[in-house]
C-alpha cells in the first residue's frame, strides 16, 4: 500500500492507522499537528482512521517562537 506522507510516497505491507503511522515514524504526537487528504484531523481521531491506498498525510511541526 502507498501512502504519501509530505508528498513522499512510501510503501507500507499492511493497512496503518494515523496514529500508528505516526508512531512508525516516531513523531512525537504533542507537537504536530495531521492533515489527511486535505483536512485536518482531531488527535482523538487518529486511533480510528485507517488509511488507504494513495491517502495523502500531512504532518506539520508546532514551533512556538517571537
Amino acid at each position: 500500500m502507498t501512502i504519501f506522507v509530505n508528498g513522499e510516497g512510501l510503501k507500507y505491507d499492511e493497512a496503518l492507522t494515523v496514529d500508528e503511522l505516526i508512531r512508525r515514524h516516531q513523531l512525537s504526537a504533542a507537537t504536530i499537528l495531521v492533515e489527511l487528504n486535505g483536512s485536518a484531523l482531531h488527535r482523538r481521531d487518529w486511533s480510528g482512521r485507517q488509511l488507504k491506498e494513495n491517502d495523502r498525510v500531512e504532518v506539520l511541526q508546532v514551533a512556538a517562537g517571537g
